[in-house]
């Protein structure tokens, strides 16, 4: 057997040779006391370990204004409520790797504006390069509030520690700028003393393997290059979903917005990765070429079209199943009571290029949605129906491309198959690649990359001063207009739902609507499919359309006829006989709608949305030849048509 599968074995499937280790350096974080050292730079830096990718004379020299000796910075480190036993991401810790890195972690206390401090953080740089001999390389990371790039780019120019061997690199955390004038200003202060080449502005979201995997997949698989442009693709959908709400960050977030914090950077440089022009080397200054060039293609909007292109939400307060009230934005610590700030946008560009012309590209992300989740939907234009005329198939769908960034990580490509039987008709279905699957690898937390990259002087998966720039000035007019412009009535969305209602009705004008990806553990979540196999659950996600209703809205009406079923995936509605009376509350996880399927009558009762309700409907078509196909979903539904209704269905009636 495994002589024949040497013998298929797919070419480039061969065993690699290992990746070279990074570059001896001196890695000196500027706030190394604070939360992203300990729970993204240090397991980073750990994982690099534990992959042989940091050589011996690799050394973290950490500094902050808190007074700590080398000593109690390990502890701190090493500690199981606050450091790397509690921050690591692989499945199992390794106690002798870690005890070998951390030995070569030091500290030095010292204030960010004092210049005494950076002639004794210069003596004991010199004096660590002597000791682990790691040729004059420095690594600076400036894991601070960008107040202070200017002034440590500065005081590290002054303290003379770009003499001398060796290379020197600066990592610079975002947000780089609050809007387009204030990232010029700090790109010149930076740059006032330092090159561009020694300049790594980060974007942790480009340290994702399968944000990389875009330029991978785009430009390695000759199937799809030729179908990426506006002869063949519909609409782009970027959905960034954060089940979290803002949480300890409401001073901070309270200035932002989830445009500066979300939108302006990841989702602009993931659009420019899977929209741009294939470079003509795979090589740091190409790629960002083409970025730059991307960017810069996309349309700026005047003051009127903005309210036509984007809409703003922000989430207010909800009750949970136990009767607790979950407090909104307003209510948060840190947040003006009267804030206007928004926690949802959803928006829609256009690039002005020979490839993107006419093509719509959306983009939606959020506090306190439904789920945790990002991808990018790709969706094809429709194959013309014509030829199934006289068919069952009455209407097709479109195939769909899904790149799942997080926290499943993988693709999916959606299309149409034949239904097993005698007569045509088609269905949609899935092919899936997973990373999980697929590689045996440990999760990454999206730092180790980017350091492993600096170390190597591979700008690659790192912004410079024009890509900044020509970001900041796509989301400008925007910034500009709501400054100025009256604030929808905020609150506008319950949080743990998909949304203001708005961002629906505005792709809706489009004649489209937003791709929920449902993965199966959401699925799972409704009682009515926990435990149920993956071939059910795959069908019933592939089915799925969503649908969004406001408190008062009326779903379906008595006597109408009844056409699909719905399944509350968050909200809650009332169930309404004839005289108006409310027989019944129905809430998450719950489902109606299906009696009239089930024995192909009219609507017996109105439902009204109590408040802000999602829905997923299942038509009809799709609820029978789902019934057919999974007996013990059948036998669900029919025992719930007895409890609730005291209607008994046979299966030959409900299979008929």
């Amino acid at each position: 057997m495994t002589d024949i599968a040497k013998i298929f074995q797919s070419p480039g499937l061969e065993s690699r040779n290992e990746n070279p280790m990074s570059e001896p350096c001196i890695m000196v974080i500027f706030g190394a006391s604070g939360d992203l050292a300990k729970r993204l730079l240090v397991p980073a830096l750990y994982n690099l370990a534990c992959d042989g990718l940091l050589p011996d004379n690799f050394v973290v020299l950490g500094t902050a204004t808190r007074p700590l000796t080398t000593e109690v910075f390990r502890e701190n480190m090493s500690g199981e409520e606050q450091g790397i036993r509690k921050f690591h991401t692989r499945k199992i810790f390794d106690e002798a790797i870690w005890e070998k890195l951390v030995s070569r972690f030091h500290y030095i206390a010292g204030s960010f504006d004092d210049a005494e401090a950076f002639s004794k953080l210069r003596q004991k740089v010199a004096e660590l390069d002597a000791q682990y001999r790691t040729g004059g390389n420095v690594l600076f990371y400036f894991a601070t509030s960008p107040s202070f790039f200017g002034t440590l780019c500065d005081n590290l120019h002054h303290a003379g520690f770009k003499e001398g061997a060796g290379w020197k690199r600066i990592i610079v955390e975002k947000p780089f700028g609050t809007d387009t004038e204030s990232a010029r200003r700090l790109n010149q202060v930076v740059l006032t003393h330092w090159d561009e080449s020694q300049i790594y502005r980060v974007d942790h979201y480009l340290g994702k393997e399968t944000v990389q995997n875009l330029l991978a997949f785009r430009f390695s698989n000759g199937i799809f290059e030729p179908l990426w442009n506006k002869n063949f693709i519909d609409n782009i959908q970027f959905n960034v979903c954060e089940e979290v709400d803002v949480g300890k960050r409401g001073g901070y977030y309270d200035g932002a917005g989830v445009l500066r914090d979300m939108m302006q950077n990841h989702m602009f440089q993931m659009l420019a990765y899977l929209c741009m022009e294939p470079p003509a080397l795979y090589e740091a200054d190409a790629i960002r070429n083409e970025k730059s060039k991307l960017l810069k293609s996309v349309r700026l909007y005047t003051p009127e079209e903005v309210p036509q292109n984007f809409v703003r939400g922000q989430y207010g307060p909800s009750l949970n199943m136990n009767g607790t009230v979950e407090p909104g934005y307003r209510e948060t610590a840190g947040v003006n009571p009267q804030s206007n700030t928004e926690t949802f946008v959803a928006g829609k560009l256009h690039i002005d290029n020979w490839r993107w012309e006419g093509v719509p590209i959306y983009l939606r992300s959020g506090k306190s949605l439904w789920k945790r989740g990002t991808e990018i939907v790709v969706e094809f234009k429709k194959a013309p129906a014509a030829l199934f005329r006289g068919t069952q198939v009455d209407k097709l769908a479109s195939n769909r491309l899904v790149f799942h960034i997080q926290p499943s990580q993988g693709i999916e490509l959606q299309f149409h198959a034949k239904v097993p039987g005698p007569v045509l008709d088609l269905q949609n279905v899935d092919m899936r690649f997973s990373y999980g699957n697929a590689f045996n690898a440990s999760r990454y937390t999206g730092y180790e990359v980017m350091i492993y990259s600096c170390t190597k002087g591979d700008g690659t998966l790192f912004s410079r001063s024009d890509l900044v720039e020509a970001a900041w000035k796509i989301a400008q007019p925007v910034l500009d207009y709501w400054k100025t412009a009256p604030a929808p009535e905020f609150p506008n969305y319950v949080r743990g739902t998909w949304g203001p209602k708005a961002a629906s009705e505005f792709i809706k004008r489009d004649g489209r609507r937003w791709h929920e990806v449902v993965t199966p553990d959401v699925l799972e979540r409704l009682p009515l499919f926990s435990g149920a196999n993956a071939l059910l659950l795959n069908a019933i996600i592939m089915a799925l359309r969503p649908e969004t209703a406001v408190a008062g809205e009326v779903i379906i009406n008595k006597g109408d006829p009844g056409k699909e079923m719905y399944l509350i995936c968050r909200g809650r509605v009332e169930v309404i006989d004839g005289n108006g009376q409310a027989m019944e509350q129905l809430k998450d996880g719950d489902f109606f709608g299906e009696i009239s399927l089930l024995i192909s009558t009219a609507r017996t009762a109105t439902v009204r949305a109590m408040m802000q309700s999602d829905l997923f409907v299942l038509e009809k078509s799709d609820f029978s030849r789902i019934l057919r196909d999974y007996p013990h979903f059948a036998e669900a539904v029919m025992k719930t048509a007895l409890d609730r209704y005291n209607i008994a269905v046979s299966k030959e009636q409900l299979l008929a």
